[in-house]
């Protein structure tokens, strides 16, 4: 690799989405959530205002359009403004992916001067029990009124609502309360299955009987309300028989930056063996782009397995997700185990077996001692 990063390559495509994580930092201790399992190693390192500000010039200079402002809780950062800011002076589209913890209403006015266009609001329960007890704190009240807030401004609002064994119950509700808030959409997003949410998949993954009753609930709430914001409907791919595309194809459409500065083709790669990740302050974004091994590693079509080198449907899921197929098989070069054709499918069929055969009841939350609940207390 370049050790200064602009040289050409063939590498045909341009990043449309660059995800900034701003911090692992987080008020709430969510046993799903997508941030590593030593996520809090990274806070002393954390990239500062002007090297975030750097590295989004960078991004758009290579073609980013669209960023997401995410984390942990990218609230916790007190710079969020100023980053927000300048993101828009460069011309991104600009989302914040929040729980709102963090956000007052003088907040959110500041960030919608300076430039917020779009946030997404996370939520945990319909109520104020399940919210908490999945939550690990208390702030279900704060997350309407602050939703209230942000419609009453005019900002673009979407829900996105965790989907698990222990909340399915709530679809309805939650897409009532998208109707009351105005939210422009509802993303109800089943689990999918790494880091945190794999540590606790005997008590989150649904059954199938459970899913099919979900997605009634979900077809029921279209025809009674057809006029309604759109709903989105993501079932977790162990039960598809398929398995999703990986970030759009690997490397052709994402780009994240860790909050350290590591720069992926998806969140999760960080933990891909074999491949280190480039950081942004040693190197270009250009030359990582193009460069990399890790990006470089399953880019395109060439470097696929059998059966997916020869199927006809390797163009619509470019083999499944990568981290998915490690966390499975120990081999982040294997079919994605989701798909039924995959030679390992079997270990999918065990896992999903497993979880219904599981009481479900103990749960390892998010934090740095991996407190353990009991949900029968």
């Amino acid at each position: 690799m370049n050790s200064n990063g602009s040289s050409p390559h063939n590498n045909p495509h341009q990043p449309f989405w660059l995800l900034a994580e701003l911090t692992y930092a987080c008020p709430l201790q969510c046993p799903y959530c997508s941030n590593p399992e030593d996520f809090a190693s990274t806070r002393k390192r954390e990239l500062n205002t002007a090297q975030w500000i750097n590295a989004l010039e960078q991004g758009r200079k290579l073609g980013a359009v669209q960023l997401g402002l995410s984390g942990g809780e990218p609230c916790v950062r007190q710079d969020l403004e100023a980053i927000m800011l300048a993101a828009r002076e460069m011309g991104y589209y600009t989302n914040l992916l929040t729980s709102t913890v963090g956000l007052t209403r003088e907040r959110i006015d500041r960030l919608q001067q300076a430039g917020l266009d779009h946030i997404q609001v996370s939520l945990q329960g319909a109520d104020q029990r399940i919210s908490r007890r999945f939550a690990g704190s208390d702030y279900f009240e704060h997350k309407l009124e602050m939703a209230k807030h942000l419609r009453a401004a005019g900002i673009p609002m979407v829900l996105n609502f965790v989907v698990h064994r222990h909340n399915l119950h709530q679809i309805e509700q939650v897409l009532e309360l998208g109707m009351e808030l105005g939210a422009e959409a509802v993303e109800l997003a089943n689990c999918q299955y790494h880091g945190w949410a794999m540590q606790n998949i005997n008590a989150l993954l649904p059954t199938r009987k459970e899913l099919q009753k979900a997605e009634e609930a979900v077809s029921r709430f279209r025809q009674q309300h057809q006029a309604a914001m759109p709903i989105l409907f993501v079932v977790p791919d162990l039960y598809e028989g398929r398995p999703r595309p990986c970030v759009n194809g690997w490397g052709t459409t994402l780009m994240s930056i860790t909050p350290d500065g590591n720069v992926l083709p998806c969140q999760g790669a960080a933990n891909l063996p074999g491949y280190a990740p480039c950081n942004v302050k040693q190197l270009s974004l250009e030359n990582i782009w193009n460069n990399s091994p890790l990006f470089e590693r399953f880019r395109g079509l060439d470097w696929l397995p059998q059966p997916c080198r020869t199927c006809d449907e390797k163009a619509q899921d470019f083999g499944g997700c990568r981290c998915q197929a490690y966390s499975l098989t120990g081999d982040a070069a294997a079919t994605d185990p989701a798909c039924s054709k995959s030679p390992q499918h079997a270990s999918v069929l065990r896992l999903v077996e497993q979880a219904a055969q599981s009481p479900g009841d103990q749960l390892i939350m998010r934090s740095t001692q991996r407190n353990i609940i009991n949900l029968n207390e």
